[in-house]
């Protein structure tokens, strides 16, 4: 069980705060049913509402600062997507960012900035596929890592960037 308070990571919502644990007062909602309240932390404007009961993998606490750093520090080592099948591209890459794992989305970041490379040496465009998961990978990783970290979003790319140069 979350606590109010506590970071957890939701779905497609991302980095979420606990901010209140209760039932719902609204018609055609079992009364006795416990909710958490969830804001998310880069949605302003959001409230989620998820089953205390619903099933294990859709909440998890978000990575601690060990956790992060030892992710960031397996960047170099961690393996490429292997995508033998253009058409199956963007299953590959939907399943990767609906996994909820950083690990996952780091393999998304990567593979991608690979093709993209690839790509753009044989004089070709980024595929708008690549450019769509990439960006949600980096969303959510980015968004998870912040917290975990104490940075803000939009400075764990560099981050990231300096740990591994510094190795």
């Amino acid at each position: 069980m979350f606590e109010v308070g506590e970071y957890v990571v939701c779905g497609s919502k991302g980095v979420c705060v606990v901010e209140k644990i209760t039932t719902l007062d609204i018609a055609g909602v079992d009364k006795e049913r416990q909710y958490y309240i969830l804001k998310p932390k880069y949605q302003s404007g959001s409230t989620v509402y998820v089953p205390v009961d619903s099933p294990k993998d859709s909440l998890r606490r978000v990575i601690r600062r060990e956790e992060a750093q030892k992710l960031i520090d397996a960047i170099p080592d961690t393996p490429l997507l292997s995508i033998t099948n253009d058409k199956l591209t963007e299953q590959t890459y939907r399943e990767c960012i609906k996994s909820g794992s950083c690990e996952e989305w780091v393999r998304v970041i990567k593979t991608v900035w690979r093709r993209k490379q690839e790509r753009l040496q044989a004089g070709r465009k980024v595929t708008a596929v690549d450019a769509k998961y990439s960006h949600l990978a980096e969303e959510s990783l980015y968004g998870e890592l912040a917290v975990a970290l104490e940075l803000k979003p939009d400075e764990v790319g560099a981050y990231i960037a300096e740990t591994i140069a510094g190795k």
